[in-house]
């Protein structure tokens, strides 16, 4: 631990015991919005399918991927990430060739996360592959696990999944107990690795980055560059303060965020975990409760028990509690038929039925409403696969709306949203638009993903192209305008 201690302390870092969280990453210097407080390869990472080739196993890319030859379950980009993974690959490779067609069917993504990260171990072990203060088997070792307080049917799940992995590589001394405390680790100290736009792509763990804390307001983000996880700060962030991410989608109410921390074992105490039971009752009301009757007010409904109604805290309109309750119901058939169109690929009809669901929905919810948002999300992408890019760019426009109350200022996904925006608007030829809706992205994504990645210099590069056009209007409007004079 002190030679951890020592590395991030050139990092301006250091891990600490935080009251009643264990342990936390803490500053012993200041951070600015977009500086990188901490970046870590995983120590073991897997792609999310095993079949079929969705990314690469070294740098976690979708680009000319092929299938490794021997066990047919890796796929590779080229030759440079393959030889980058070889140490390891080359024994998983031999153990995975050799599985029979009924255990190559038993393997899942935690399976051979477990598999890679025990031989990695035995190659640190071998000195084969080298060890350094913030990637060594001893930082797995440090992680809390909660065995615990696993329930016995988990324990019993683990205790199977611990012998596959024993079946998988017989050639490697394995302690049963150990594995399975190192599949309740990954359960809770794991990372789903994201793509630039937050799309899962596969899971890494990170020994370094699982020490920092989790908040429903946090001051930093973790997002992926490939598979290397990268922390930077979202706001200002001065020396001997925690650094904290989020866990969770943080777009909901506080029952449901706890709700969705139980897996980790704990309960967050953050400031709008907090908050009072008049603001919390406020924010459940508005995020997943019933809009006023006049549209023109913005209030928000809370039960009176007595009336057996829904009664506007704004301005005392009831609403009746049965026919309410009656067409909540009546969204949620529709949402199970509309959802199995869209997983199917039936856009079409897909597109008509949550078109009927939002229209229910906007009489329904309140306007900043989850559900709403939800289906505003799902609309959208319907529009952009049919190809309707002024439908798209509508919903866009109002889910960014939401996006702004229910998100930090320099979220991830404010400026994702603005930038899908931007490209809509471009497409429109909206150049003006397009280039205000380019300038928000990059002011908040410049912060989160920095701007060194492909992903982000294709966003400085449609910014200038919005700007270069915007000017070239402009400049052929002067011009029209003083041949007129």
């Amino acid at each position: 631990m002190e030679v951890l201690q020592q590395a991030l302390s050139s990092r301006g870092l250091a891990v600490v015991p935080i009251p009643g969280k264990g342990r936390g990453l803490v500053t012993t210097k200041d951070f600015s919005p977009g500086d990188v407080i901490f970046y870590q390869e995983p120590y073991a990472s897997t792609p999310s399918k095993l079949l079929g080739g969705s990314v690469c196993d070294g740098c976690f890319g979708s680009s000319n991927l092929r299938k490794c030859s021997g066990c047919r379950i890796a796929w590779y980009c080229g030759n440079v990430c393959q030889r980058s993974e070889w140490k390891v690959h080359q024994l998983e490779c031999q153990a995975l060739a050799g599985l029979s067609e009924d255990r190559r069917k038993m393997l899942t993504p935690s399976i051979r996360l477990v598999v890679k990260l025990l031989l990695r171990r035995k190659l640190q072990d071998e000195q084969v592959i080298p060890t350094t203060p913030t990637d060594n088997y001893d930082l797995v070792n440090a992680l809390v696990s909660h065995i615990s307080d696993i329930d016995e049917n988990q324990l019993v799940l683990y205790a199977q999944m611990a012998n596959l992995v024993k079946l998988v590589v017989p050639y490697v001394e394995i302690n049963l107990k150990e594995v399975s405390e190192n599949f309740s680790k990954i359960a809770c100290n794991a990372h789903t690795i994201c793509d630039s736009e937050l799309r899962p792509l596969g899971t890494g763990l990170y020994p370094v980055i699982s020490t920092i804390n989790h908040s429903c307001l946090p001051n930093s983000v973790l997002v992926f560059e490939g598979r290397v996880a990268v922390v930077r700060a979202m706001e200002p962030i001065t020396e001997g303060i925690e650094v904290l991410i989020s866990y969770i989608e943080t777009a909901a109410t506080t029952s449901t965020r706890q709700k969705d921390l139980k897996q980790y074992f704990f309960s967050c105490r953050c400031p709008r975990c907090t908050k009072s039971l008049d603001e919390d009752l406020r924010e459940n009301a508005i995020m997943e409760g019933y809009r006023c009757m006049d549209k023109k007010c913005y209030g928000f409904l809370l039960h009176d028990t007595v009336k057996q109604t829904f009664i506007c805290q704004q301005c005392g309109l009831p609403r009746d509690q049965e026919k309410t309750k009656k067409t909540a119901n009546e969204i949620e058939k529709l949402l199970s038929k509309a959802s199995t169109c869209y997983s199917s690929g039936n856009y079409s009809e897909a597109c008509v039925l949550y078109k009927n669901i939002e229209q229910i929905q906007s009489k329904l919810c309140h306007p900043f409403s989850i559900n709403l948002m939800r289906t505003h999300e799902t609309l959208m992408k319907i529009f952009m696969e049919l190809k309707d890019w002024r439908s798209s760019l509508t919903i866009c426009q109002l889910t960014i709306t939401v996006y702004q109350r229910v998100y930090p200022e320099n979220h991830p996904m404010v400026g994702l949203q603005y930038y899908t925006c931007g490209k809509l608007e471009w497409l429109l030829e909206l150049t003006d638009d397009a280039l205000k809706s380019f300038t928000k992205a990059t002011n908040i994504l410049r912060i989160t993903h920095g701007t060194n990645t492909p992903f982000m210099r294709e966003l400085l590069n449609k910014l200038d192209e919005a700007r270069a056009e915007a000017a070239y209007k402009y400049s052929a409007g002067q011009s029209s305008a003083n041949k007129l004079l």
